[in-house]
């Protein structure tokens, strides 16, 4: 049986036990309820505040609007699933699946890579940033990883589109997983499975390299200045990015290695919860909560949300 004539997958989640669901449920709503929230406030404080119109808060809010969407290509389904008791989803609605996942882990990527060559620049050539980190530059670094992130999900896609499966089409996650997808199938993978390794290889693995060869610069850069004062205020304008960078990258390695260990796949599925809903809610509460200047924004934009409210409740009272 061919791709096209599979009408559906099961998706099997983190447990099977009936009375856990209602828990599940209440907990991932809550997350990902958080996670929309806490971004969206993000993106409003950084565009209402014109101090902040600046590149790193570019690609912050980019980063926030990835996140949301990342969250929402795989939650909202499978909250679904756990109120309907329902574990199937069709042929086209996995490939999507597969397609916007892949399309927003590819974003986070990058636009953490474009991050922290913003801050390179503006610790290593503090001089030249305002005529480096130009708009134009700006808009091109986000332009170019959607390109490069949408091509490569269309090609991944197409090439699971082409397996044939033709055995129990059970995937042992809450999602559909490109790797785990793969490996249903009983045609050759050998093509998938070498995009899959290239892909992280290049992409993913030159991502990580270029942030890391970024904050070497950084370092170096900051054990350079003679102040004490100079290099406390260089380490807290990266201290944010470099916790979100680690949390992105150590859980997403840890899942996949410890995938090549391990031969239970729901434990592969449930640690998958950490960098594919996890993260995205933790992005913005690390960002605030270590940044003064979003933190006074996020206080400025909630100040005058209550003003407002107040004054239109004050209104209706004396009318």
């Amino acid at each position: 049986m061919n791709g096209s004539g599979i009408l559906e997958f099961l998706l099997l989640g983190i447990s099977e036990d009936r009375s856990l669901q209602p828990i599940l449920f209440g907990l991932f709503l809550s997350m990902y309820l958080i996670t929309v929230l806490g971004n969206l406030l993000l993106v409003l404080a950084t565009v209402s505040d014109p101090r902040l119109h600046t590149p790193m808060y570019f690609f912050l809010c980019n980063l926030s609007w990835v996140d949301v969407g990342f969250t929402s290509t795989t939650v909202p389904n499978m909250l679904l699933n756990l109120h309907t008791h329902s574990r199937a989803i069709s042929h086209a609605g996995c490939l999507a699946q597969m397609f916007f996942f892949t399309l927003f882990i590819g974003l986070d990527d990058f636009l953490l890579t474009a991050m922290a060559y913003d801050r390179f620049v503006a610790i290593c050539h503090p001089l030249r940033y305002a005529t480096i980190m130009s708009p134009r530059l700006c808009v091109e670094l986000v332009l170019g990883s959607w390109i490069t992130s949408v091509l490569n999900s269309l090609f991944q896609t197409l090439l699971v589109q082409r397996l044939a499966f033709c055995k129990a089409l059970e995937i042992p996650h809450f999602f559909c997983e490109p790797n785990q997808l793969v490996h249903l199938a009983c045609s050759d993978t050998f093509l998938n499975d070498m995009a899959l390794y290239c892909v992280a290889g290049l992409l993913g693995g030159g991502s990580l390299a270029a942030i890391l060869y970024s904050y070497y610069k950084i370092v170096a850069s900051i054990r350079a200045t003679a102040s004490t004062q100079g290099k406390r205020k260089a380490f807290s304008t990266c201290a944010s990015h470099l916790s979100v960078v680690s949390l992105f990258y150590c859980t997403l390695l840890g899942v996949y290695l410890s995938s090549a260990v391990t031969q239970d796949p729901r434990a592969t599925a449930t640690a998958s919860v950490m960098y594919s809903v996890v993260t995205p809610m933790l992005n913005p509460f690390i960002y605030s909560l270590r940044n003064q200047d979003l933190k006074k924004a996020l206080e400025r934009l909630l100040e005058k949300e209550a003003r407002r409210v107040l004054g239109i409740l004050g209104l209706r009272k004396g009318v």
